[in-house]
């Protein structure tokens, strides 16, 4: 017992470099997502194919590589360091945002196309229209892929242990976990334990938000929605 209270105060070191690249990458990724998403669906050539790129360039590619990249080989380009933190979130934020953005592709073009007609009707603005009949519906129905996107990067942040930064994972490895441990079950299994109640609080703050979005188009959350949110809890 003396040594479970030890494992957990010693992983616990690790929990706010985790959260802090969790939030950070979540909120990067969300930006990321909206503005390649959209640019995918641009009147413009060139502005959806430099969306293009940026999304199979960066799905298509090892995210450590872009860690070690954007980490070890970006700075001597630019002449300064960055700040190891920052560079995780970076990435995570870059990654999936990749990903994101077709999530907004997609759920913008799932919106019917009759809805789309009723706003040309009443004269509303291409921004008005996107704004105030578009993305609202949109919204909801990226709900539920975006829980498990995020809950992804959650377990992405994990990476970071690979440029010294000490979340729980590098925490469980470096601190906790010398060469043949025999008590290296016990340690990993709290950090199973750690990640999942992370995910179950990522996936219950991201059901609240579908349901508030989905009350504020007048719908309720569709059965897809609702089983695809039940398998990114567990994802």
């Amino acid at each position: 017992m003396d040594n479970l209270g030890t494992f957990l105060s010693v992983l616990s070191q690790g929990l706010p470099f985790t959260i802090i690249a969790t939030v950070g990458g979540i909120l990067l990724t969300i930006v990321l997502s909206f503005v390649a998403g959209l640019a995918l669906l641009s009147s413009s050539k060139t502005v959806r194919v430099i969306s293009r790129i940026y999304v199979e360039g960066l799905r298509g590619t090892s995210e450590v590589v872009q860690l070690f990249w954007i980490f070890f080989a970006l700075p001597v380009l630019v002449g300064f360091q960055i700040v190891p933190i920052w560079a995780g979130i970076l990435v995570l934020g870059l990654n999936h945002g990749a990903y994101g953005a077709e999530i907004v592709r997609g759920a913008v073009q799932s919106v019917p196309r009759a809805q789309v007609e009723g706003a040309i009707a009443l004269n509303l603005t291409p921004g008005q229209r996107m704004r105030r009949v578009v993305l609202p519906q949109a919204v909801v129905e990226m709900m539920p892929p975006f829980n498990n996107l995020f809950i992804q990067l959650l377990k992405s942040t994990s990476l970071l242990s690979f440029v010294s930064i000490n979340e729980i994972t590098r925490q469980a490895q470096q601190v906790l976990v010398p060469r043949f441990n025999p008590q290296a079950f016990e340690i990993f299994l709290l950090l199973l334990v750690m990640y999942l109640i992370l995910s179950l609080v990522i996936t219950a703050i991201m059901r609240t938000l579908e349901r508030v979005a989905a009350a504020r188009v007048g719908r309720r959350p569709s059965a897809r929605s609702r089983r695809q949110a039940t398998g990114a809890g567990v994802a």
